[in-house]
């Protein structure tokens, strides 16, 4: 235990902390209808207390694992604490994964307990082999037969709820991963790394007692709760960032003058092109915080325009597994960084975090058992990042195999994680991103990573985004750029295609390891990530590309 730790480590004894310094305070801002609501702190603790009060005498015990699946609002972030107060643990998915990926990880995680809205509670009827575990159900915010209404439970409950007491290595929650870039996996949370997480983030961004945050996922309103910061919950499908509505957004960040904004680059491109368009210029806002994919100089520029004196972009680097790992401003990328990503470098992603060991190891697709020093490469080279720290998770859910191969024994006990990503240190020991280790394309000539060759394409004015993907088999395959133009770009004859061909793999011609890309193929709109409407499928955009191949 650290000096910092304290000696209750359960993730829930800071809301009553915060609920008895800040009763008044508005904990949550949310839409009810075509209004906003909010409620106190007090409020919230109050009915998290009964909440937890109504699950134990319904049933609920400590060390059970609770399906949640409940709307972004105060209900959420109440059940969450609820559960953590009795000691239950928590499982959240992501609905952008599909119906299928949701109940396989159903399936999967074998929950106990399942608090759900209405609909949801429908996907459990019309599936009940996935749920067949569930000892039983509630429904929140709503009415669903067979499944009692939390809300309609708790009422008339008054008494304070008990913290479980709980030491720092003890599960506190299964957050699934998304589902991206491979099959989604419940990654197992202590409620030490909650409360490691809750440190580093106050330390990376001087987060102070009531500050106005607009969490663009629905996680990140706990930190809030923790920190002692209003929540202001968007008006936004948290699965579908790419539909939000800008005006909408912008109208309630000037209303209750929010000071961070969290989510999504697709989300806070849509914001940045519209306060643009509009003239707006924020007062209040001190940070933009974006996550879930590299973000370019452009961004960061347009959010220049629109923020006041003080304000910045930032992008915290990490994964579901690690968060955050690494650190950087918009002023540094703009500065320092983004013109040497139009050159191939990659996109540099910061410094590590406070608490986090970063390395980079040679390159391998086997498990590394054990910690080992000859693995470590110098800086410059790219290789596998890993990382290690108090907010590094140990494992997957009931996953060996998974586990096996993403996890790292140090000689003391400790665990280094596979991140599972490509990249190099500096010589300032900053963190430059050059892909995932499953998209690195292996041709005859050696191997390309993708980050670097996008980063060069991605420059010219007509390129939206671009994907370097592999055609063939690895060892032998040719390097094919997939380009997804800007609006009203699309070439409209031959001749306007061939040029901007010629225009793109001119970027490449004086780097002699970029040399081997001769393909370019133009993409009406790439698959994408529902979580952060960001992340590229480029597993399916290399089967398209060598459908278009063979098809010449």
């Amino acid at each position: 235990m650290t000096s910092t730790e304290p000696a209750n480590a359960n993730i829930a004894i800071h809301l009553p902390e915060v609920a008895e310094r800040h009763p008044e305070t508005d904990a949550v801002v949310f839409l009810r209808g075509r209004s906003y609501d909010s409620w106190s702190f007090a409020k919230l603790n109050r009915t998290c207390d009964a909440y937890a009060h109504a699950l134990v005498r319904s049933g609920a015990r400590r060390g059970d694992k609770a399906l949640l699946m409940v709307r972004s609002g105060p209900e959420l972030i109440a059940a969450t604490f609820a559960l953590f107060k009795i000691g239950v643990r928590p499982v959240l998915l992501d609905p952008g994964m599909g119906l299928k990926g949701m109940l396989r990880c159903v399936r999967h995680i074998q929950p106990d307990l399942f608090l759900g809205i209405p609909q949801a509670q429908a996907m459990r009827w019309l599936f009940p082999g996935s749920f067949r575990t569930v000892r039983k159900a509630f429904t929140v915010h709503g009415w669903f037969p067979g499944a009692p209404t939390l809300e309609k439970l708790a009422e008339g409950i008054s008494e304070a709820f008990p913290v479980a007491e709980v030491s720092p290595d003890e599960t506190a929650a299964i957050l699934f991963t998304s589902g991206s870039t491979g099959p989604a996996k419940g990654v197992v949370y202590q409620h030490g790394m909650f409360q490691a997480q809750v440190r580093a983030l106050k330390a990376l961004f001087d987060f102070q007692p009531g500050e106005i945050d607009m969490p663009g996922y629905p996680l990140f309103a706990l930190f809030d709760t923790a920190l002692a910061m209003t929540s202001v919950i968007p008006e936004m499908n948290p699965s579908r960032p790419a539909t939000c509505d800008p005006a909408r957004l912008v109208e309630a960040m000037l209303r209750f003058k929010v000071t961070t904004c969290q989510g999504s680059p697709a989300i806070w491109t849509r914001v940045g092109r519209h306060c643009l368009e509009q003239g707006v210029v924020f007062e209040d806002l001190r940070r933009v915080i974006t996550f879930g994919a590299p973000i370019s100089g452009v961004l960061v520029e347009t959010w220049r325009e629109v923020l006041p004196e003080a304000g910045d972009v930032f992008t915290p680097y990490g994964a579901t597994e690690a968060l955050p790992v690494a650190f950087i401003s918009g002023r540094q990328i703009l500065e320092e960084t983004a013109e040497r990503a139009t050159e191939g470098a990659g996109t540099c992603v910061g410094l590590p975090a406070p608490g986090i060991e970063l390395r980079v190891l040679r390159l391998s697709d086997e498990p590394i058992p054990t910690w080992d020093e000859e693995l470590l490469l110098p800086p410059g080279e790219v290789g596998e990042v890993v990382v290690r720290g108090e907010v590094v998770t140990r494992e997957y859910a009931g996953l060996l195999e998974e586990t096996r191969g993403a996890k790292i024994s140090g000689a003391d006990g400790s665990i280094w994680h596979r991140m599972g990503d490509l990249g190099y240190l500096d010589e300032q020991g900053r963190l430059w991103f050059c892909g995932r280790k499953a998209h690195r394309v292996q041709t005859a000539q050696g191997t390309l990573f993708p980050v670097q060759a996008e980063g060069m394409a991605n420059n010219h004015p007509s390129v939206f985004r671009s994907a370097l993907v592999g055609v063939g088999a690895p060892g032998r395959q040719e390097p094919v750029l997939v380009v997804e133009l800007e609006p009203g770009h699309l070439p409209k004859e031959l001749e306007h295609e061939e040029r901007l061909i010629r225009e793109i793999l001119a970027r490449y011609s004086e780097h002699e390891a970029f040399r081997a890309i001769q393909r370019v193929l133009f993409h009406p709109g790439f698959p994408v990530d529902p979580r952060h409407n960001a992340k590229i499928h480029r597993e399916e955009l290399a089967v398209w590309a060598a459908g278009q191949l063979a098809s010449r």
